[in-house]
């Protein structure tokens, strides 16, 4: 007897399929004609953590005190901890009142959406977009408004056209810089423009800098909206531990959010995860200021890698790098190649070099493929250009 087809939630079925799965699909076909595969799809770190910070994992974790629960927005010193590294990094005064600590970024997205939005409203996001954020809000119930970026303006979206395209349904606008997928580097003036374009509409500004402790040192600090203290009235914060500190199986993550919001935010964290993992935030709490300068000599290393990947391209006739920062860099296929979608299934598949393609990350981008050069080293990144030749 054939079985009943019980129904699944509309909104997790319009919800598109994970990317990185199906791009790790094209290249279990390859057969390593062209070398070892080069997998450049997820942001992930391209070196080991810290020894001592493994050390403190190791200890931690083997504590009851780890094992229980703790409070619901995170532990103190972690936030403290937090707190004090956002104060020297903006200079501006973040309190750990303002911090809330998460099961990951992600997640932060998912709960901060959830805080600010419901169902039929809606929230901007600029076009390249990471399709996490994307996948969140259809979940959610949420419709996302596109603010299409321009190749051309080196993918930075414009308060103008932003302005311009708002609805009466739409509650937030989010940036995220240095960018995922583009890597683009927001200039600060563009993110006061956000600030107060949001103050003045009744909007929340959501800013995700995930990837802000790979900027270049005068790239900081990368904005001045925490030197206005009304920023508490209209702004989050997401942040991301995984990068930084080698620690992504940990899921760590942060929110910054004034009162009132953080009132209502309580909600979401207490019923989407109750407390944070205990063992990392310990940890954590030590290697925020102790691991100081491993953080600035990885910085250094991945400015080293995106300028060899820089070179590497270059040497590609019709190739055209449109934007590179951070983790990543957004590249244009030359005329006359399949479009994206297509290409990076055979530069997987045939040549064993694992890409996104831009399609991934909304509307529009058919020409584009976002590859992520931080997670290989110099000699991987020299390989690059013979595998995308191939195409």
């Amino acid at each position: 007897m054939r079985g009943m087809d019980i129904a699944l939630s509309p909104r997790i079925r319009a919800t598109g399929a994970p990317p990185i799965p199906a791009a790790r699909q094209w290249a279990a076909r390859y057969r390593g004609g062209a070398g070892p595969a080069i997998d450049l799809t997820q942001a992930v770190p391209g070196y080991p953590p810290h020894p001592e910070l493994l050390r403190h994992l190791g200890e931690t974790a083997g504590t009851r005190a780890a094992a229980q629960y703790g409070d619901i927005d995170g532990d103190i010193g972690l936030r403290e901890a937090l707190a004090a590294d956002l104060t020297q990094t903006y200079a501006a005064p973040i309190a750990a009142a303002d911090v809330a600590i998460t099961a990951g970024c992600n997640l932060a997205f998912t709960m901060a959406m959830t805080a600010l939005a419901g169902t039929g409203e809606a929230v901007m996001l600029p076009s390249p977009w990471y399709f996490n954020h994307h996948m969140a809000l259809t979940m959610l119930g949420i419709e996302t408004v596109p603010l299409p970026c321009a190749a051309e303006n080196g993918f930075i979206p414009d308060p103008d056209r932003a302005a311009a395209l708002l609805t009466p349904a739409t509650r937030a606008i989010v940036l995220v810089t240095p960018n995922n997928p583009t890597g683009a580097i927001y200039p600060p003036a563009t993110i006061a423009r956000f600030a107060t374009l949001c103050r003045a509409r009744g909007l929340w500004l959501v800013l995700d800098e995930t990837y802000r402790d790979f900027l270049p040192d005068q790239a900081t600090p990368p904005h001045t909206v925490f030197a206005d203290p009304a920023w508490r009235d209209h702004v989050l914060h997401l942040y991301s531990f995984s990068k930084a500190y080698c620690v992504p199986g940990h899921r760590i993550g942060a929110m910054l959010a004034g009162p009132a919001c953080r009132e209502q935010l309580l909600k979401v964290l207490d019923t989407m995860q109750i407390c944070p993992t205990r063992a990392p935030q310990t940890a954590l709490t030590w290697a925020v200021e102790a691991l100081r300068p491993w953080r600035g000599d990885n910085r250094a290393l991945m400015a080293g890698r995106a300028a060899a990947f820089r070179a590497a391209v270059a040497q590609l006739p019709g190739w055209r790098l449109d934007a590179l920062g951070a983790y990543f860099a957004y590249l244009r296929l030359p005329e006359g190649a399949p479009e994206a979608m297509r290409s990076a299934e055979i530069l997987a598949a045939e040549h064993g070099l694992m890409t996104l393609p831009g399609p991934f990350f909304g509307p529009g981008q058919d020409r584009h493929l976002r590859l992520a050069f931080a997670n290989v080293d110099v000699d991987a990144i020299a390989a690059v250009p013979a595998r995308l030749a191939a195409l």
